[in-house]
């Protein structure tokens, strides 16, 4: 694979503000402004792109400075501002705040310079003062918990963050849906990775083997004639099967997050072909044989349709493309050998 994917579409979502959220076709959508949620999407990506530019330099600026002023001294976080630059929700802990401590976690651990880590690090601990009472909403928190624990092994707040994951989560006993919730929606293996992430950092052997587990079961739920086909945006429960729609880019790039950690976590080269395989669900190996990504511009289109693909090019579903495809080229070499 290629060194390094395009950027450019993200650089034409992005302002100086931040990214928009949506896009017409190819072009942003500027009234519908910015989210917390797809600025820590962005964030994660451009910082832990191997082939750093001038460019993404830029956009890692902006993004972080965008995160650090959502978030109030109370630890709680805004998630929408309008394109003027004014925020217009209250702040509160929706699953933006586990995205934002999961992108800050990440700056905090692979950030380029001292004090771009430092600003990190001092708008992590400000929000992990609070805690959700959302298991989802705590996995994205706790991978961001896990950066940190991964560079500071005895960061008390980053421990405490990933011990109150660990106990949140339910005993699974039911091994023909072994998942903690009674249906899977979006973004699903952010859960399990969280958990894999949070017991090998805790040295938690029994929290890390159920993690496994339920990525193993993911895997097979979302996994048909040698594809993924994953849940849509109606989810899915114990017994429905496939193909549904729409299929959103989130889903394989967290499915491909997921692989790659059980991977560095086991060493067991297994977990290399399902990240080939989500990223192969962008060029056309899905239900439809539709392709999401626009390899020119690095734009991803936003889901998979019964009759083919959304033309719309937003920022979730770039990102997601992106991210997928930095899993697959980081872990192509080691699935050759």
């Amino acid at each position: 694979m290629d060194a390094s994917p395009s950027y450019a579409h993200l650089g034409v979502l992005t302002d100086h503000r931040g990214v928009f959220e949506h896009a017409l076709f190819g072009e942003p959508r500027y009234e519908h402004g910015y989210c917390v949620d797809d600025v820590a999407r962005a964030l994660i990506v451009v910082v832990r792109e191997p082939q750093q530019t001038i460019a993404l330099a830029r956009l890692s600026a902006i993004y972080l400075r965008f995160l650090e002023s959502a978030v109030r001294a109370d630890g709680l976080a805004h998630n929408r501002m309008s394109a003027e630059g004014e925020w217009t929700d209250e702040p509160a802990m929706g699953d933006w705040w586990g995205r934002l401590l999961w992108a800050l976690g990440t700056v905090a651990a692979q950030g380029r310079d001292p004090w771009t880590r430092t600003r990190a690090m001092r708008t992590f601990r400000l929000a992990a003062r609070e805690r959700s009472a959302s298991l989802r909403t705590l996995a994205y928190a706790a991978l961001g918990a896990a950066e940190i624990a991964r560079v500071r092994p005895d960061d008390h707040i980053a421990r405490g963050l990933l011990l109150d994951f660990v106990a949140a989560m339910p005993a699974l006993e039911d091994a023909d849906w072994f998942w903690p919730e009674e249906r899977l929606t979006y973004g699903n293996a952010s859960i399990p990775e969280a958990l894999i992430a949070a017991g090998h950092a805790l040295d938690d052997a029994d929290a890390a083997a159920q993690g496994l587990r339920m990525l193993e079961f993911l895997l097979s739920t979302e996994t048909a004639d040698g594809r993924f086909s994953v849940t849509g945006t109606e989810g899915r429960g114990a017994g429905e099967g496939g193909p549904q729609f729409d299929q959103q880019p989130i889903e394989l790039a967290a499915l491909a997050d997921a692989c790659a950690c059980a991977y560095a976590v086991t060493g067991d080269p297994s977990w290399l072909a399902p990240i080939a395989l989500a990223w192969r669900w962008f060029t056309g190996d899905n239900d439809t044989g539709a392709i999401l990504f626009d390899e020119q511009t690095g734009a991803g289109y936003d889901g998979l349709q019964r009759d083919g693909r959304n033309e719309n090019r937003g920022a979730e579903s770039t990102l997601a493309a992106l991210s997928t495809l930095q899993q697959a080229r980081r872990h192509s070499e080691q699935a050759a050998r």
